[in-house]
């Protein structure tokens, strides 16, 4: 081969290497992420089922059920109402009538929790949430 044909050659497999590493990454990127859904969204079936995904809502007064690390609540955005499964240790601020947003999966209509976050005083509220409330009180 010339040098000529032996550069092209280069060239093509330096632009396939790049292009290969780009779609790689794209892709870890797009598997990675963590979209936010309300119950309404869940209930009209917007959420996927069996990924992950991020619900929010307000814990639902008198729906927390204990049994040693396993957990079963409920969380509302004042219009549906969504059942949830955790089994961990809760955070210190979770309590009945708070914000709630939950990392979990979908797993035949329940809500299979592995990360809880709670809202960290009386006057916060993840913006997620609030704006979910917001559009569902609309």
């Amino acid at each position: 081969m010339t040098k000529r044909q032996n550069r092209m050659v280069l060239v093509a497999l330096l632009v396939a290497g790049v292009s290969l590493a780009g779609y790689f990454g794209l892709r870890a990127f797009n598997e990675n992420l963590l979209y936010f859904f309300s119950p309404t969204d869940v209930v009209a079936g917007k959420a996927p089922i069996g990924k992950s995904f991020r619900l929010g809502g307000m814990v639902v007064k008198d729906s927390v059920w204990r049994n040693n690390l396993k957990v079963n609540f409920q969380v509302t955005d004042y219009v549906n109402t969504f059942g949830v499964k955790y089994e961990g240790i809760l955070p210190d601020l979770f309590k009945e009538g708070q914000g709630v947003i939950i990392t979990g999966s979908l797993i035949d209509k329940t809500f299979i929790a592995t990360q809880v976050l709670a809202k960290h005083d009386e006057n916060y509220m993840p913006p997620e949430v609030a704006d979910a409330l917001k559009r569902a009180n609309e």
